[in-house]
């Protein structure tokens, strides 16, 4: 029976873990965990990473926080890595992927505000979508389920069907300040963009002068085997949500733009007491050392090539549990035949922790320092899971 003193918004699985160590979870009562769920794809380095609590021990002797009033180092020096990583001229730091996105939805309001546009308000969204649980972000996906009860619906978003650059082209009127899209849908059944649909979205946006919007919260920091999801379509947003892997278990949010983006932000428009704080800052560059590495990221696309060819030929051999094996690099799903809350059950049985997705996906999002053992070991529970549905 779990505490009645804990809010009950969690439907949590009736264990409880100790430690970790790498890929491996130890729980309370002595059990060890293969961990391809990894936080939700927060785990980006997977647990105790000597890198990780190195980095975060000696600023704890340091300091903690000391506000967003004065300079904070750290700050300084993990903007300017994203920086020179990707698009942006500018980082805001918070503490999760719902507050990058609030962030995300004001720059494409006041973005238009201050150009004497104060009509254009409207971000264009995607059906399928999941941007977070405040009363916006539930608004940006749109998604009924999550929205039911929490009404009424926050103002200033229109939507269309995921991959269909038609149906937004079609959406986009005079309201419109932005088009907002995930590179590969997380929560909506790990469902990737093609890359000509980006590239038609960063069109559309161009030739209607509006914002292009990209949440990365999931995808990012090397989950798919680039630093940004977004990399390999060839183009770029104005704006992008990064969080989850960025701190690589430690809470932390960000936002990147453009300087023509970004420059309609000044002092007083927003703000966050504890985002970019000397811990989380220590953390994220430690994370941003090593998945920046000479070769981190090919070996995560190997390892994802590893383990997508597994699962593919689990596909094969089992039509009748697993119908689809969807995603890229180590952000891949698998549309089951049983209700994925079943598949996963078993899973768990058999010492391999996975997370539900949408459209009855099992999500599989380990730690980006996986290596063969692991990916043979997660490979070999799946398909021994998938025959006992025919045992």
């Amino acid at each position: 029976m779990f505490p009645a003193h804990l809010l009950a918004v969690f439907d949590r699985v009736d264990i409880a873990f100790e430690s970790g160590e790498g890929a491996w979870l130890t729980a309370t009562d002595g059990r060890r965990f293969l961990d391809f769920g990894a936080g939700v794809a927060v785990n980006s380095l997977g647990h105790a990473h000597p890198r990780l609590v190195a980095a975060l021990d000696a600023q704890a002797d340091k300091l903690w926080h000391c506000s967003n009033l004065y300079r904070v180092p750290g700050q300084e020096r993990v903007a300017k890595r994203l920086t020179d990583s990707s698009f942006a001229d500018t980082v805001f730091f918070c503490n999760s992927g719902a507050e990058a996105m609030e962030l995300v939805i004001k720059i494409a309001r006041r973005f238009h505000h201050v150009a004497g546009r104060p009509e254009r308000n409207r971000v264009i969204a995607c059906t399928g979508s999941f941007h977070g649980r405040t009363i916006a972000t539930l608004a940006a996906a749109g998604t009924a389920k999550y929205l039911e009860g929490f009404g009424p619906v926050a103002e200033g978003f229109d939507h269309v069907p995921f991959g269909d650059l038609g149906a937004a082209r079609a959406a986009i009127g005079p309201a419109t300040a932005a088009l907002l899209v995930e590179p590969v849908q997380g929560e909506g059944g790990i469902r990737p963009a093609d890359p000509a649909y980006l590239r038609g979205l960063r069109a559309l946006a161009d030739e209607f002068g509006l914002l292009l919007l990209m949440d990365e919260v999931q995808t990012g920091i090397g989950r798919t085997g680039t630093l940004f999801a977004h990399q390999d379509s060839g183009v770029a947003p104005d704006v992008m949500a990064l969080a989850k892997g960025l701190g690589g278990g430690f809470p932390v949010g960000a936002v990147l733009a453009s300087e023509r983006a970004g420059s309609c932000m000044t002092a007083g428009t927003h703000g966050c007491t504890f985002g970019g704080n000397p811990l989380a800052m220590a953390v994220a560059e430690a994370v941003l050392d090593v998945v920046q590495e000479s070769g981190f990221l090919e070996r995560v696309r190997a390892m994802g090539e590893r383990l997508r060819a597994g699962l593919d030929d689990i596909a094969a051999h089992h039509p009748g549990v697993v119908a689809e094996v969807r995603g890229k690099g180590l952000m891949l799903g698998l549309k089951t035949v049983p209700l994925n809350t079943e598949v996963n059950g078993r899973l768990f049985l058999n010492g391999l922790l996975a997370v539900g997705a949408g459209d009855n996906v099992v999500r599989l999002v380990p730690p980006l320092i996986i290596g063969e053992a692991e990916v043979d070991q997660a490979l070999a529970i799946i398909d021994r899971t998938c025959a006992s549905f025919s045992g």
